[in-house]
């Protein structure tokens, strides 16, 4: 985790980058004056002004002790979320934007380890190796870590691989002469992970493999989870807890949906048939890192994985929801259902709060090629005065919706066609597309896509498609739980259209436009659609060919109270570009609104598509640069480059955003790195 400190006497880092781009604009100054070059180096490069500092790396010890039980900074950090200190100190207000600038904590997801893990066939790689050694110098591995494990050694290296995932909650202060951060190692810093450590409850849909079971083998309350993985990006909730998507459960335990190929083929035989209802391979894939455990008390099941969880920072790591007190701890929130979740945001007012006598609007996105936009409404409305248990009881029951972008062109992703024909057009902010939100349930009465299309009867409704034992050659889902566990197949069997890799999803209460946004950045595609222009299932269509990505805003039609809209308009602000340009930029991933509704982002793969550093970037929305500057509105201005094979995530600015926090991720990954060496 890196800072980059603001060195101005006054003012704030985006006030800072707003002014030079203002200057850019005028013509005053050139944006290769002030802004980071593109090239590929294995430092970290940040535009003048700003003081970089490296808080935290990789296996660094949160506490002062150094015992094996010492808990330690997790691997490849990805999202992280700032709580200034006293930021609940007036009652009722959000963690955003509150409390002190220069200490306090921080919330950081860790989504991975890099490289190949060991196996009885295979020796660790990477990421995995530089563990191994580690486990082996503190005695807790004996083997000869560069060879395959046997089937104990094993078992105790995935005891430990899992300790690396999953979150850190930590305290972090600023050096008022230097501006460096560091971590405060005498606070009650603390570790959630994918060990049985960590106990998360389900709550609002049902734990399709029943009981769980510890790492030891003991089971496990009813409906009560082990361990937290996979965590990428998340969301900050306006009462103070962590929503973190598990995205790549995959890579861990299986495909929660193994009936679709990498290429969006449909695989036959893999309980999504025609002609039955749906059924789940719930058992861990034993390919995959924990379904190989050889230990038979690690019991790993795709059910635990693919949520969004809630944590509770600051409770401790056992503490599942209810457990011993109403509305504390940690849960995995089944009414949203599984899916590859990079992230989700929270429809706020301009303070950062819930809107009063709104229900609750959570957004979305499942980052896979051909995934999709969700929003999910709560059943009930936040009230004034309501207590953080109250507000975390709204999670509880809601109806969850997904994205139809009516005229979406499936040959792109990227276009729309006209209603009357003619050529795909991208949508503008003048002439933008226009979409749908429709329930995903069982019991929905929006009409399918699909329907009317091909063979499929007209008029259908997605509730009667989604339970019909045929509709679009898939097998039928018997109730809203079965949905719920599949949302990428659910959707693809209403035919809805498919998106070129939803990944961030950001609100902007306070958008430049004056009316509030959502913004999603796609990041990039190379697959085909699993279904053809009309929705319908098919084998026969191109590769969608978009390697550079694209950040979309979407405006509900009641931007006011998003909650009751069934409509919205979306148009793309910036599309990615190949080449090593100053201003060149690919494949966006990790969003960030800032406290004046500036729109910020993070790459992820600019160095395989243009060859230079993923990096951070200043998106100018200006309006009043719209008609007055071609060389600044809508382009990107870069603020700091990471190392060349490493990825800029987790973007957070402290509560004066005075200073930019954000992650270096895997450097080193596939390229060799030295990169952050000596703090």
């Amino acid at each position: 985790m890196v800072a980059l400190a603001f060195t101005g006497a006054t003012g704030d880092l985006p006030t800072h980058v707003k002014g030079l781009v203002g200057e850019v604009a005028a013509g005053t100054r050139t944006a290769a004056s002030a802004f980071v070059a593109a090239s590929a180096t294995d430092d970290l490069r940040a535009l003048a002004g700003v003081h970089p500092s490296v808080v935290a790396s990789w296996m660094d010890p949160l506490a002062f002790s150094l015992g094996t039980a010492t808990p330690r900074f997790g691997a490849n950090n990805d999202y992280i979320a700032f709580f200034g200190d006293g930021w609940d100190a007036t009652p009722g207000a959000a963690p955003q934007w509150n409390g002190s600038g220069s200490s306090g904590w921080v919330y950081v997801n860790h989504e991975y380890i890099s490289n190949g893990a060991p196996s009885l066939t295979a020796a660790p790689t990477g990421q995995n190796l530089q563990l191994a050694k580690e486990l082996a110098r503190q005695g807790l591995l004996s083997n000869d870590v560069t060879k395959p494990f046997d089937a104990a050694s094993l078992t105790t290296y995935l005891r430990e691989y899992k300790k690396q995932l999953g979150g850190t909650w930590m305290r972090v202060v600023q050096d008022p002469a230097t501006l460096a951060w560091q971590v405060d190692l005498g606070a009650a810093n603390k570790r959630y992970d994918a060990t049985s450590d960590t106990l998360l409850a389900l709550t609002g849909m049902a734990l399709g493999s029943g009981i769980a079971s510890a790492d030891d083998g003991t089971a496990l309350a009813a409906g009560v989870i082990p361990g937290t993985a996979s965590s990428c990006s998340g969301a900050q909730t306006p009462w103070g807890t962590i929503l973190a998507g598990e995205e790549n459960p995959q890579d861990l335990v299986g495909d929660l949906e193994p009936v679709w190929s990498s290429s969006n083929q449909f695989v036959a035989g893999k309980g999504f048939n025609p002609g039955a209802n749906v059924s789940f391979d719930y058992p861990a894939s034993p390919t995959s890192v924990l379904g190989q455990n050889p230990a038979a008390t690690a019991v790993h099941s795709k059910d635990h994985l693919g949520y969004l969880a809630e944590i509770d920072p600051g409770a401790a790591a056992g503490e599942y929801y209810g457990k011993t007190t109403a509305g504390v701890g940690h849960r995995k929130l089944g009414v949203f259902g599984r899916a590859r979740w990079e992230n989700a945001t929270f429809v706020v007012d301009a303070s950062w709060k819930l809107p009063v006598g709104q229900k609750v609007v959570v957004y979305a996105g499942d980052d896979r090629r051909s995934g999709r936009i969700y929003k999910w409404v709560s059943a009930a409305p936040y009230t004034a005065g309501m207590t953080k248990a109250q507000a975390r009881a709204l999670l509880d029951a809601g109806s969850l919706y997904v994205a139809q972008f009516d005229g979406l062109d499936n040959v792109t992703g990227l276009k729309i066609l006209p209603a009357g024909g003619g050529a795909a057009v991208t949508p503008t902010e003048a002439a933008p597309g226009s979409g749908r939100w429709l329930l995903l349930s069982t019991t929905s009465t929006d009409v399918a896509p699909n329907a009317g299309k091909g063979t499929l009867a007209a008029g259908t409704t997605i509730g009667n498609a989604l339970k019909d034992l045929s509709w679009n050659g898939l097998g039928g889902f018997p109730d809203v739980d079965a949905v719920r566990r599949a949302l990428f197949t659910a959707s693809n069997k209403i035919g809805v259209m498919e998106l070129n890799r939803p990944e961030d999803l950001e609100w902007n209460p306070k958008d430049a436009s004056g009316t509030p946004r959502l913004y999603a950045a796609l990041t990039k595609n190379g697959t085909r659609p699993a279904l053809n222009q009309d929705g319908l299932l098919t084998a026969s269509v191109a590769v969608r060919p978009d390697p550079y990505g694209s950040i979309w805003a979407i405006q509900e039609a009641n931007a006011a109270d998003p909650s009751t809209s069934s409509t919205f308009t979306y148009f793309i602000p910036w599309l990615g570009t190949g080449g090593t340009g100053l201003q060149d930029a690919a494949n966006p991933d990790n969003l960030m609104i800032d406290r004046e509704g500036g729109v910020w982002f993070g790459t992820d793969g600019n160095f395989g598509t243009n060859k230079h550093s993923d990096a951070l970037y200043y998106l100018d929305l200006d309006p009043a640069h719209r008609a007055t500057s071609t060389v600044t509105y809508g382009k990107p201005f870069r603020i700091a480059a990471v190392p060349s094979d490493a990825e800029a995530t987790g973007p957070a600015f402290s509560s004066d955003q005075r200073t930019l926090f954000f992650n270096v991720q895997h450097p080193g990954e596939d390229n060799f790195s030295t990169w952050p060496g000596a703090k």
